[in-house]
């Protein structure tokens, strides 16, 4: 079991530094790529494209109207992103497992925000093709920071259930 400090220092360590990586992933990708066109990464499996999504997963949402555009994935965002933080926080029951996820997601949801704030849009710019039989959408390390939070929660809930 974490102490206070510890667990403070644990959780504002994983954020500032998913926010960093994310952030400056997205500045290189944003000026040395073009947009559309595939970069080869590891053959045909792992490849790079720029685009710049102006809605949520998928680009989902990227034909609202601005307002409800900017209600669904920029407000709620941050009102979620807000419980969830003082949740992690304050929350001493969590496990570490559970604190990590919360601080992934945590991190991961930041990051894009600032994107939808600061450019109108979040750059993404990795796909995964495993040969035609498993494909990604193309993403970003902020939501492979989320994903593998929720899944890390999921974890923990399972591993307590059990």
């Amino acid at each position: 079991m974490l102490n206070k400090r510890e667990r403070n220092l644990l959780i504002t360590t994983i954020v500032f530094l998913i926010i960093t990586l994310d952030q400056i992933s997205k500045i290189c990708v944003r000026n040395n790529f073009e947009s559309y066109i595939e970069y080869s990464i590891i053959g045909d499996v792992f490849i790079l494209i720029k685009v710049e999504n102006t809605g949520a997963f998928l680009g989902m949402g990227s034909q609202l109207p601005e307002t409800l555009r900017i209600l669904l994935l920029i407000f709620l965002p941050i009102i979620v992103l807000i419980g969830i933080t003082a949740y992690t926080y304050i929350d001493k029951a969590l496990d570490k497992m559970s604190i990590i996820g919360f601080s992934l997601i945590i991190g991961g949801g930041i990051s894009n925000i600032f994107d939808r704030i600061v450019y109108g849009s979040v750059t993404d710019f990795f796909y995964l093709d495993f040969w035609g039989i498993f494909q990604t959408g193309i993403f970003n390390i902020a939501d492979l920071s989320v994903t593998t939070g929720m899944i890390l929660i999921l974890i923990s809930s399972f591993k307590k259930n059990s």
